[in-house]
């Protein structure tokens, strides 16, 4: 059974109405947006008037500095009359000067008494390694590590006990060759202790040297050397 429907309610009859009505509502709604007027709105403002503040008058004041008082008169300076007899002392006044002898004495005094380390590296005259006499002063550097390193290999012992551990590896050491050409100051650094005694007691059958000399001066220098112990 199919509902039945009365032809006079249906609403799509009127929606050709309904669509005109609702474009003519926006028209009229956009025309009248359109001819709106605005104005600026204009805001009046009084000055102010400064006269009309209660401030409170403060009181100009002014410090009155007094003058200060005069200086006295001076004293009258007194005069004395010495007779011509009289003899009259003369102070001598002692220069304070330094003469440049004295200077020269002073300074001479203090190198003296400077004692200080002068690397390898920088000393005017490096110490001679006996044999190194005769060599060129520009070529005595390059003669004594070669010096050094044959008596290296000369007194060159590996440690029995350093070769059945298994241990090698390198030995840095630092000594002085003192103002009298001896060694001393024997210091090592390396992996083991039984290495570092060889390479003491290497350093310690150096030879007596020339000692270095700076400014004509004979001073202490600080040489160091690695030496190497490697199982083969």
């Amino acid at each position: 059974m199919q509902p039945k429907k009365n032809p006079n309610s249906d609403l799509r009859n009127y929606s050709s109405l309904f669509l005109a009505f609702g474009l003519c509502l926006i028209l009229f709604i956009s025309w009248r947006a359109i001819e709106a007027k605005t104005y600026e709105a204009q805001y009046d403002y009084e000055s102010l008037n400064v006269d009309d503040d209660d401030d409170e008058e403060i009181p100009i004041t002014e410090q009155i500095k007094t003058p200060p008082p005069p200086p006295p008169p001076p004293a009258p300076e007194i005069i004395e009359v010495v007779e011509d007899e009289e003899e009259i002392e003369e102070t001598i006044i002692e220069s304070t000067e330094t003469d440049q002898e004295e200077i020269v004495e002073e300074v001479e005094v203090m190198e003296e008494e400077v004692d200080m380390d002068i690397p390898f590296a920088i000393i005017e005259d490096v110490p001679l390694f006996p044999g190194c006499e005769n060599v060129a002063k520009s070529k005595r550097r390059d003669c004594f590590q070669d010096k050094m390193n044959q008596h290296i290999k000369k007194y060159f012992r590996y440690p029995e006990i350093a070769q059945e551990m298994g241990i090698q590896g390198r030995v840095f050491v630092q000594f002085l060759i003192q103002k009298d050409g001896s060694i001393g100051g024997i210091r090592t650094r390396g992996p083991d202790k039984n290495l570092e005694k060889e390479a003491k007691r290497i350093i310690d059958k150096l030879p007596r040297m020339t000692p270095g000399r700076q400014r004509g001066r004979p001073v202490r220098v600080p040489f160091s050397i690695p030496i190497t112990f490697r199982l083969q």
